[in-house]
């Protein structure tokens, strides 16, 4: 991943980018979506999207839902 991309404030859902942003704000709002971030949220699934988009360039497999999604089956004890 890029070091120098801006995960924290760059929409997740559209990419839209805000130009400035300082530190102490902790959440905004998308002007492409109108979706209010948390910053760092946003941050993390971005960085986790950024890591799906390595892994698979590099032929390996990732997960549905990058492995979040439950299978719906419970254990049992016998």
């Amino acid at each position: 991943m890029d070091p120098w991309f801006a995960s924290s404030k760059t929409c997740h859902i559209y990419q839209h980018k805000m130009d400035a942003m300082t530190p102490d704000i902790r959440s905004w709002v998308c002007l492409t979506c109108p979706t209010h971030h948390n910053r760092d949220i946003n941050a993390a699934l971005n960085i986790q999207h950024q890591g799906m988009i390595k892994l698979k360039a590099e032929g390996l497999p990732v997960p549905a839902h990058g492995g979040l999604r439950k299978s719906g089956r419970s254990s049992v004890a016998a």
